[in-house]
């Protein structure tokens, strides 16, 4: 069984910092892209940042220049720098996960998108 499990959430003033942390664990071969998303009180979950295994990244508008995605392999972990936070960044923010399984002899591979249960972040004005 796989399971994303994300830290580092909290409370903080605006133009503050936080580094939320996600790790994969369980049964499986190999993690591919993973992603940072966040939803707000009455909105619809929305892509923060993602990571290729590779390290090539893509943010939202809303973030670039403020937010870093970065991730360690051999731990199966992914990272956001968050710096200059500003009150509407306030969310829960969730990890995902693209995760491959090998399922028969032959090696033949499923993959699958896994979902942390969140944490909440908080800005203050």
């Amino acid at each position: 069984q796989v399971q994303l499990v994300e830290s580092g959430g909290g409370l903080v003033q605006a133009g503050g910092s936080l580094r939320l942390s996600c790790a994969a664990s369980g049964s499986f071969d190999s993690v591919n892209d993973m992603g940072w998303y966040r939803q707000a009180p009455g909105k619809e979950r929305e892509l923060v940042a993602r990571i290729t295994r590779g390290g090539r990244t893509n943010y939202a508008d809303s973030v670039k220049g403020r937010f870093t995605i970065s991730r360690d392999n051999a731990k199966n972990t992914v990272y956001l720098q968050m710096n200059s936070l500003k009150p509407e960044d306030t969310a829960v923010y969730y990890c995902n996960a693209n995760i491959e399984k090998v399922v028969n002899v032959e090696g033949a591979r499923i993959a699958k998108d896994y979902w942390g249960r969140g944490t909440l972040v908080t800005v203050s004005s």
